[in-house]
């Protein structure tokens, strides 16, 4: 019974706690409810009241864009009302000025209409006139024209032939005076010395005793530095000293630079020979690439291919009746590009091509051509522009030449040898170079005698009047110089004089 009671009492508890927790469950939700309901009326009468303020400010731009709008609309009016008061005084203004031109054009035409009549008048008179004259004259009008055509055209051409003729004399006096003095200015800036070396290849001995070692033990040392150096090796009579013999001047300059360091160093055999040789031929091929280095800078001439300064330095021991090639080449740059400056071609282009122009004389003795043709080869398979290529292919007429550069350096180059000083030559050869001249002239028809001057820059040829006339002078002269040109070989130019004098003689007894 009382466990009966106890589940009962335990039902009744249950009942009554799950009654009292839905019932505050029940006043939790009713709770929760209002306080959402009382959050919404807020957000709502927040959304209202700027909902009202948003409406009042788009009330108030309104507004305010009505006012300008009211402005701008009276500003615009007052703008188009004042435009309209300028275009009809532009207006007034047109019409009393086409009035006015409607007064001068009435004007006009009555002066025209007068003017037409005196012109009328004008053409009667001159077509008596005209008639009047063809009668006096007996003469046509189209007749009287051409005449007059014909004597106006031969006073013209008269005119014209001799201010023509005047115009020529005075453009060659001009051009000879310019030429004599661009040359002597571009001399006289290059300003180089006068030829004062030439390739030395005799070495000097401390002794006749060296002589004997030099030669060795059956020819042994002489032998090798022979082979060695590729020179000829000349032992003679002359007191204290040997020749080099050899073609090529830089292996002549190898073999002297050798021969000395051996004479100095004493220790003559054939193993030092070779020793001292080589060591001569790196000592030269220094020189060679600081001459070439010096020289295109002394010229002004940059950006040179390593080869090409090489070869050009080679020229350093190559001379010319006595004239360094080298400093020929220099030279000839220089001229180059002060004569290129005056007459306005390019100094740059003319001082590379004088430069450059000999080249082809460093070659070595066994490659076949012209030292122009070699040269310009040489210069061209190492970037060398194609202008200047035709400058140095150029500068003996082997090939046309192609610009003003290439004329410019020819007359640079024809400058440097002909210059005083430039060259020299020895006494046997000035002889035979001036017998030969008087030889080429006297073997002439009508040549009386001939003398050569000037060193032989000038042959003057005195003809028999008799026998050559005054035109056949000329022609004379002409083939002279021809002879010359094919047969010989001179430095600079030789001027041709041809003389054809006539005398008459009387005595009175």
């Amino acid at each position: 019974m009382s466990t009966t009671v106890l589940i009962i009492a335990g039902v009744v508890i249950a009942a009554v706690s799950v009654a009292i927790g839905f019932a505050l469950r029940q006043m939790q939700l009713t709770r929760e409810s209002k306080n959402k309901q009382g959050k919404a009326e807020g957000i709502l009468d927040d959304a209202n009241a700027q909902a009202r303020e948003i409406e009042l400010k788009a009330r108030d731009g309104a507004i305010h864009i009505r006012d300008t709008a009211d402005a701008e609309v009276s500003r615009r009016r007052k703008d188009i009302s004042l435009a309209e008061e300028r275009i009809q005084k532009r207006r007034n203004d047109l019409d009393m000025r086409l009035d006015d031109l409607e007064k001068r054009e009435q004007i006009l035409s009555k002066r025209q209409s007068t003017l037409d009549r005196k012109s009328n008048e004008l053409d009667k008179r001159r077509e008596r006139i005209i008639s009047e004259l063809e009668r006096v004259s007996s003469m046509t009008q189209e007749e009287a024209k051409t005449q007059l055509l014909e004597e106006v055209e031969h006073e013209a051409r008269a005119d014209m032939l001799r201010i023509i003729r005047q115009i020529e004399e005075d453009a060659q006096l001009e051009g000879e005076r310019r030429a004599r003095e661009l040359i002597a200015d571009a001399i006289q800036r290059v300003a180089s010395d006068h030829v004062s070396e030439i390739t030395v290849s005799v070495v000097p001995l401390p002794s006749d005793d060296m002589k004997g070692r030099i030669i060795g033990r059956n020819g042994r040392n002489i032998r090798a530095f022979e082979q060695a150096a590729g020179v000829d090796v000349i032992v003679d009579d002359t007191p204290e000293a040997v020749t080099i013999s050899c073609f090529d001047s830089v292996r002549r300059e190898v073999a002297r630079r050798a021969m000395e360091k051996l004479v100095l160093d004493g220790r003559i055999h054939p193993a030092n020979i070779e020793k001292l040789v080589n060591k001569a031929r790196e000592d030269v091929d220094r020189v060679v690439l600081e001459e070439g280095e010096t020289a295109a800078f002394d010229a002004g001439v940059s950006g040179l291919h390593l080869e090409i300064i090489k070869k050009l330095g080679r020229l350093k021991f190559r001379t010319s009746y006595g004239q360094n090639q080298l400093a020929h080449a220099v030279e000839t740059a220089q001229l180059a590009g002060v004569i290129a400056a005056e007459l306005g071609a390019d100094p740059e282009i003319s001082k590379v091509g004088g430069l450059l122009h000999d080249l082809g004389k460093a070659m070595d003795h066994q490659v076949e051509g012209t030292h122009a043709a070699l040269g310009a080869e040489f210069a061209k398979r190492y970037g060398v522009s194609d202008v200047v290529v035709n400058i140095i292919a150029s500068h003996h007429h082997e090939v046309e030449q192609e610009s003003v550069e290439a004329v410019i350096a020819e007359s640079a180059d024809a400058i440097s040898g002909a210059r005083p000083g430039a060259r020299r030559e020895s006494l046997e050869q000035y002889v035979k170079r001036i017998r030969a001249l008087e030889e080429v002239a006297n073997s002439f028809k009508g040549v009386s005698e001939s003398y050569a001057l000037q060193a032989g820059r000038e042959i003057r040829v005195i003809v028999k009047p008799e026998d050559i006339t005054d035109l056949e002078s000329t022609r004379l002269a002409r083939d002279v110089a021809k002879q010359i040109e094919e047969g010989m070989q001179y430095p600079g130019q030789i001027k041709v004089t041809v003389i054809r004098e006539t005398r008459s003689v009387e005595y009175a007894k």
